[in-house]
């Protein structure tokens, strides 16, 4: 049985994990699979979004009791490679030309909460539940830290991960973490009404925004106005911007 399926909807894939009877927990097949998937979705031509989610009752449990034994019984270098293997995943989601979202219900936690916080952008349920467990049972979530202290303040971050506890949908919202909160009854209809803006707005400039926004992470404000403007000028030279200028200068229809 495939660990990932992917599925496409016209303008955007759906990368879904596949491990129901697991809480689509996190292994190395999956893992694997998964960055095939985003992989093939990155050399895409067509595609304008990819939206990553869970089959059966939750997005995403972290790592299974299969994982956390190989952990366990691992050297340092082993684990060095396993936990390098599951950041690559991450990191590859920020690399992704397109916008990658994550459509969350159930659980999301530990590295399930981990690969929704990667995400470029996250829709969830009411009743989905996050959260970072892993000092509960002397772990640290490590790999994430990096994505989660860009989406949250400082102080956020650290009660999260310090203190392990399981927070809603709402909290998400309210800290930063999750964009739009829907309801389990219209999750379907939600998701592609929330993923289908990236059918209305230019491809191309939406690539673009994606690649300055993460290329200025660690810059000082001075050093992002550079490449701001590199990106500007770019943007100018596509079809879809000299196209949406010509329609304008024409009057046939508004510039937005």
């Amino acid at each position: 049985m495939a660990t990932v399926i992917a599925s496409d909807h016209g303008f955007y894939r759906v990368l879904t994990l596949n491990r129901p009877q697991k809480r689509n927990a996190l292994n190395d097949e999956l893992i694997a699979a998964l960055k095939v998937g985003l992989n093939e979705a990155d050399q895409s031509d067509n595609l304008r979004a990819v939206v990553i989610r869970g089959s059966g009752k939750d997005f995403c449990s972290g790592a299974d009791l299969e994982a956390l034994q190989k952990i366990a019984e691992a050297s340092y270098e082993e684990n060095l490679a396993d936990a390098q293997n599951l950041a690559d995943l991450f990191a590859q989601i920020r690399k992704v030309k397109i916008p990658v979202i994550a459509a969350v219900h159930g659980r999301a936690l530990a590295g399930g909460c981990g690969l929704a916080t990667a995400c470029d952008l996250v829709i969830a349920t009411e009743s989905a539940r996050f959260g970072y467990p892993e000092v509960r049972i002397g772990f640290v979530p490590a790999i994430v830290t990096a994505f989660l202290r860009r989406n949250v303040s400082e102080k956020r971050a650290f009660e999260m991960i310090t203190q392990g506890f399981e927070f809603g949908s709402k909290h998400a919202f309210a800290v930063g973490l999750v964009n739009r909160v829907v309801s389990e009854e219209t999750f379907e209809e939600d998701i592609y009404e929330y993923v289908s803006i990236y059918e209305r707005v230019s491809r191309a400039a939406v690539i673009l925004s994606k690649e300055l926004l993460y290329r200025m992470d660690g810059m000082n404000f001075d050093e992002s106005i550079k490449p701001g403007v590199e990106v500007n000028a770019r943007a100018r030279m596509t079809e879809d911007c000299k196209h949406g200028i010509a329609k304008f200068l024409n009057k046939s229809e508004p510039l937005v």
